[in-house]
């Protein structure tokens, strides 16, 4: 977990539990459990952050070939003394570019609640440069804490392929009250709950052992964005119509821009 930079490809599929369990008995003999975790398994909470325009929203809604989100996430049970990691996930033509710093929770609040300028090299943290860029990126889009997300995940890793990695997400919540990470993940069920993400994530291509069993197993290839759907179910006053919807726009905002990192 503790990687800060890295780029792949990711593929989403929206599956069934049933699925979900045979898909694991089949990738057995070719992958072994994600080493956090018991078996591979941990929970993920993450702090996602908007600006009033609701930019981030219409951005990934709207498939910009050029987007990103900003989340503070923490893995597992913590406290305000705990490990984070702060990370701007940009996506540009289908391939997944993080750039991920490590810091106390407590720092993160820190830098989150500061009422005036700080020297960024004043917080602890393991990669000052990111943290310069995430700075940016808050002040470019007027960022603020919108919701967290939060989900139990199974993750594997590829035997003879270590770039190989599958992650399956279940009982996906969301809540846009109690934005403090420490508290753990509960909320608004906004996925159904025999609903699992499924996600495969490569450097080059899907082997093609892996590609047999999702297309034996009826696996639905599908862009399943957390941040859209929990969106939408914690803002259900969101007038998708009147906002243009129905007609994607050029750009990411409703004035048609598109705004990205310098």
């Amino acid at each position: 977990m503790a990687i800060e930079i890295f780029s792949r490809r990711e593929q989403k599929y929206l599956i069934t539990r049933r699925q979900y369990v045979e898909l694991v008995e089949r990738i057995t003999p070719y992958m072994r459990y994600d080493k956090y975790g018991m078996d591979g398994r941990y929970s993920i909470t993450s702090l996602y952050f908007e600006n009033a325009k609701q930019d981030i929203y219409f951005e990934t809604k709207n498939k910009l070939k050029y987007r990103q989100k900003l989340r503070l996430r923490v893995y597992g049970d913590t406290d305000i003394n705990g490990t984070a990691f702060f990370e701007v996930k940009q996506k540009h033509k289908k391939v997944v570019n993080k750039r991920r710093l490590v810091l106390p929770l407590a720092e993160a609040y820190r830098y989150l609640n500061a009422e005036q300028e700080v020297d960024l090299s004043s917080y602890q943290t393991s990669n000052p440069q990111v943290l310069r860029e995430i700075d940016h990126f808050r002040k470019l889009y007027q960022l603020q804490p919108e919701m967290i997300v939060s989900y139990d995940r199974h993750a594997f890793h590829g035997v003879t392929d270590p770039e190989l990695r599958i992650t399956f997400d279940l009982n996906l919540k969301c809540r846009s009250h109690d934005l403090a990470l420490e508290h753990g993940p509960y909320g608004k069920n906004f996925i159904d709950e025999d609903l699992v993400v499924l996600e495969v994530k490569v450097n080059h291509s899907v082997p093609l052992w892996l590609a047999r069993n999702l297309q034996e197993l009826n696996c639905e290839q599908r862009s399943a964005s957390k941040f859209c759907t929990s969106t939408e179910l914690l803002h259900e006053a969101l007038d998708h119509e009147s906002l243009g919807m129905e007609t994607p726009l050029i750009g990411g905002g409703m004035d048609g821009t598109i705004k990205q990192l310098i």
